[in-house]
């Protein structure tokens, strides 16, 4: 499909580009998407059915959203903010949304001029069934804890290509509208409430 209309910064998979909000404290990765835990923790045999949700946005509440490889199941684009599940039923929430925040975009939540924010919201979902086998046997629902992370600007990121394919900046409303999942829609339609607590 074509360029999205109406994205106020766009891009696609290229060689990355880097600022002082590409610039962590935390374990930088040797490659876009690596795990950041120092030793590296073995993957678990199953995904725990805990997630975060993260929001990333500018201060006028323009909104990152990424294209994941695989279209939604309808075969549209499947647009999202950045999700991911907890490495460890250990990992603290905010620990979550940073890592993934980093893994999926190379934007690092304690760069100067950034902020990670719990909005001490959580959604309880049915897993998707062609999703299920990532899952432990029985797991049937996923628990989604929401953040946002406020950046300076609107500034290119850096993909991990096997998860996603290309970014775009957009308003807030568009944004939402732009979304796959109706939770995160939802969160980015209450963006304007939880933004500045």
């Amino acid at each position: 499909s074509g360029a999205p209309s109406g994205a106020l910064f766009l891009g696609e998979i290229r060689s990355p580009l880097r600022t002082s909000l590409h610039t962590c404290s935390m374990p930088q990765a040797t490659s876009p998407g690596a795990a950041m835990h120092e030793p590296a923790l073995p993957e678990p045999a199953f995904k725990i059915p805990q997630s975060v949700l993260v929001v990333i946005h500018t201060p006028a509440l323009d909104v990152l959203l990424i294209r994941r490889a695989i279209d939604a199941p309808d075969g549209q684009a499947f647009w999202q903010s950045v999700t991911g599940s907890k490495d460890s039923l250990q990992e603290d929430w905010r620990e979550t949304a940073a890592r993934e925040a980093l893994e999926e975009t190379g934007l690092c939540a304690d760069a100067p001029g950034c902020t990670l924010r719990d909005w001490g919201l959580e959604n309880v979902y049915d897993i998707y069934p062609e999703w299920l086998h990532r899952y432990a046997p029985g797991v049937r629902r996923n628990t989604e804890r929401v953040f946002s992370l406020q950046v300076p600007a609107a500034v290119p990121v850096v993909l991990s290509p096997r998860e996603h394919t290309a970014w775009a900046w957009w308003p807030w409303r568009e944004a939402a509208d732009r979304c796959f999942s109706p939770s995160n829609a939802e969160a980015i339609l209450l963006l304007p409430q939880f933004a500045y607590s």
